[in-house]
C-alpha cells in the first residue's frame, strides 16, 4: 500500500472517530439525567413500567426531544412536560442516550 493511500485511509478513521465520540458522550450525559429524572417511570433500561417502554423506540432523536419539552397534549390523559424547565441540549442529550437503549 501506497504512503498516500495510507494516509488518505488513516485521515478517514481519524475523521469518523470525530464525528461520532462526541455523540456517545452526549448520550452518556444524557444517561445521568435519564437516570435521575426518567427511570422512576420508564424503568433503568427503557423497558417500561409506570410509563410506555421507550426501549427500541421508532421515534427519532428530534421526536424524543420534542415530546420532552412540549409534551404531547394529543394523548389521553395528556402527557404532560417530563422535562418542564430543563434546556434543549439536556432534551438533546436524553434524546440520544434513550436511542441506544435497545
Amino acid at each position: 500500500m501506497t504512503s498516500r493511500k495510507l494516509l488518505g485511509m488513516l485521515f478517514l478513521i481519524a475523521l469518523c472517530l470525530c464525528i461520532t465520540l462526541p455523540q456517545s458522550a452526549f448520550a452518556e450525559d444524557g444517561a445521568a439525567l435519564y437516570k435521575s429524572k426518567c427511570a422512576a417511570c420508564h424503568g433503568p433500561e427503557g423497558q417500561g413500567k409506570i410509563g410506555t417502554a421507550l426501549k427500541g423506540t421508532s421515534l427519532t432523536e428530534d421526536q424524543i426531544s420534542a415530546l420532552l419539552t412540549a409534551g404531547d397534549a394529543a394523548k389521553k390523559p395528556p402527557h404532560k412536560k417530563p422535562m418542564n424547565g430543563v434546556s434543549a441540549d439536556d432534551a438533546k442529550a436524553v434524546a440520544a442516550f434513550v436511542k441506544t437503549l435497545k
